[in-house]
C-alpha cells in the first residue's frame, strides 16, 4: 500500500520546507520534491497545510481497567488521533493499580485489541513492590512511574529508604509526580476548618501550593543526582521549580528532565472563577507569574516536553463539592490545537512545538523510529490547516466523558489528517474502523 502526501510544509528538526512524503505500508520510504505518483494507491494534496510528526503524549490516564465509566483505551485513543496524537504513554493508577508484571501485560494486551494510537504503559512503583519493578523490560516498557504525592490506591511512595533503592536500581526512566503530601494535608485541613467540604476551588493552588511542589521536586532531583537515576519530572506547575533544571547540555545527555502540560501554559488561577472544578488538576493551575516562567523555561529548554496529563472524569463527578471533586480533565484531543493557537499568538515557533511534542518525547524515552519525519521511520504523521476556524463544542468532542475545559474556545487551526503506522486513521472528522496502533518499542540495552 503506497500513499503520497504532496506539497506539504514539512516541519522537522528545526526546519520547515515544502516537499512530498511517500509512505509504503507503515514506513516513510522517500522524502523529496515532485515525487512520482506512479504505482501510488492514494495521493493527498497537502498544499498550504503543515505536515508534522505524530504527537507523542508522554502522560495520559485512559482509565482502563477499573474506571471505564470515565473513559476507555478505545475511546480516548480515538480522541487522541483526532487531535494528532499518534502515540501515548499511559499511567499505572488504574484499578487495580499497575504494580505487577501480570497486570502490566494485561493492559498491553487490551490496547493491542482496541487502541487507535500507538501505546505504552508505565510500571507503577509502591513502597513494597521493588522486586516486581526490577522485572520490567526496558525494551518494551516506557518507564517506571512513582507518585510522590497522593494518588489512587496504594501508589504513594513515601518511604525514603524504598525511594532511594528504586532510584539506585532502576535503569530506565523514572517518571515522578512531585507534590509533598505532608504540606498538602496540612493546607487541606486548614481550609476544611474554615469552609468545610465546600472549599472554593479558587484556593486549590494555595492548598496544593508552590511549596508542596518544590519540596517534592527538589528532593527528587537531589536523589537523582545522588544515585545517578534517569529522572523525568511530570507536569511542572511553578516558577520556582524551573530553577532545578538545566539547558546547557543536549537532551540526549540529560539525566534529569522535565515536562509541562498544556493546561499550565494556558490557564491561570484567575480562571477558577469561571471554570471552577473543571480546571481542578494536581498539581494545580497556579498564577500568571508561574505561567510566564513555565513558558520561559520551555522556550530556553530547561523544560523538555509538552504533554497533557489527560485525566477524564464524568461531569457529575466534577460537580461535587471541592473535597469530593476529583482532579484532572480531558485534553488529548486538543493539546496540539492549544499549542498551534499559541504559535498564532507569537509565543512559540512551529519548529519548537514539534520539538517539544514529537521529537523530544521520542529522544527522552528512546522510542524506536518515531517522532521524526525521516526515511525508514514509522509513518506517524499529522496534517494541520492553520486557516480553519474550529470551536470546541459537545458535537465535536470525542472523549467518552463528553466535555472539555476548553468548550466554547475558538481555535484557528484544525487537524485534518492523522496517519498511524501509514494508515489514514482520521480524516476531517471521520475515523477508520481499523485500529492500527502498535506497542511502542525502546532503543535501550
Amino acid at each position: 500500500m503506497k500513499t503520497l502526501i504532496q506539497k506539504a510544509k514539512i516541519v522537522n528538526e528545526n526546519t520547515i520546507f515544502q516537499g512530498d512524503v511517500l509512505i509504503e505500508n507503515d514506513t516513510i520510504v522517500r522524502i523529496g520534491n515532485t515525487l512520482s505518483t506512479e504505482n501510488v494507491d492514494t495521493v493527498i494534496d497537502a498544499e498550504g497545510k503543515y505536515l508534522l510528526p505524530g504527537v507523542i503524549d508522554d502522560q495520559v490516564h485512559f482509565r482502563e481497567p477499573g474506571l471505564t465509566h470515565k473513559a476507555t483505551i478505545e475511546s480516548e485513543s480515538r480522541a487522541a488521533i483526532a487531535g494528532g496524537v499518534t502515540s501515548f504513554i499511559d499511567q499505572p493508577n488504574t484499578v487495580p493499580n499497575t504494580v505487577t508484571q501480570t497486570l502490566l501485560e494485561e493492559k498491553y494486551q487490551r490496547a493491542k485489541e482496541v487502541s487507535f494510537a500507538n501505546y505504552s504503559f508505565s510500571m507503577g512503583g509502591t513502597n513494597d513492590n521493588l522486586e516486581e519493578v526490577l522485572k520490567t523490560n526496558p525494551r518494551e516498557v516506557a518507564a517506571v512511574k512513582l507518585f510522590l504525592g497522593s494518588s489512587t490506591g496504594n501508589m504513594l511512595v513515601d518511604n525514603p529508604e524504598t525511594l532511594e533503592e528504586i532510584f539506585a536500581k532502576v535503569k530506565m526512566p523514572i517518571c515522578v509526580h512531585c507534590e509533598d503530601e505532608t504540606t498538602i494535608k496540612k493546607n487541606t485541613a486548614d481550609y476544611i476548618e474554615k469552609y468545610g467540604d465546600d472549599i472554593p476551588v479558587k484556593f486549590h493552588h494555595l492548598i496544593r501550593s508552590e511549596e508542596a511542589c518544590y519540596i517534592s521536586s527538589s528532593k527528587a532531583v537531589e536523589l537523582a543526582e545522588k544515585t545517578g537515576a534517569r529522572l523525568h519530572i511530570y507536569h511542572l506547575s511553578t516558577a520556582k521549580e524551573t530553577a532545578l533544571f538545566r539547558n546547557d547540555v543536549p537532551l540526549r545527555d540529560k539525566k534529569i528532565t522535565a515536562e509541562v502540560c498544556v493546561h499550565h501554559l494556558w490557564f491561570t488561577n484567575e480562571d477558577y472563577d469561571t471554570k471552577g472544578g473543571l480546571i481542578k488538576w494536581n498539581p494545580a493551575v497556579k498564577t500568571q507569574k508561574d505561567k510566564d516562567e513555565l513558558w520561559k523555561a520551555l522556550l530556553d529548554d530547561r523544560i523538555d516536553v509538552i504533554a497533557t496529563d489527560h485525566a477524564p472524569h464524568t461531569m457529575a463527578e466534577k460537580q461535587n463539592p471541592y473535597t469530593q471533586c476529583p482532579s484532572g480533565a480531558p485534553l488529548v484531543q486538543h493539546s496540539l490545537l492549544v499549542m498551534l493557537e499559541t504559535y498564532r499568538q507569537g509565543k512559540i515557533s512551529m519548529e519548537k512545538i514539534v520539538e517539544k511534542m514529537c521529537h523530544n518525547p521520542a529522544i527522552l524515552f528512546n522510542i524506536e523510529k518515531r517522532g521524526f519525519i525521516k526515511e525508514g521511520y514509522k509513518a506517524d504523521l499529522v496534517l494541520v490547516d492553520l486557516e480553519q476556524e474550529y470551536t470546541v463544542n459537545k458535537d465535536n468532542i470525542f472523549y467518552q466523558c463528553g466535555w472539555s475545559p476548553l468548550e466554547g474556545e475558538v481555535f484557528h487551526s484544525k487537524v485534518t489528517h492523522t496517519f498511524v503506522n501509514g494508515h489514514l486513521a482520521y480524516e476531517n472528522g471521520n475515523f477508520s474502523d481499523e485500529r492500527k496502533g502498535e506497542r511502542l518499542l525502546f532503543e535501550r540495552e
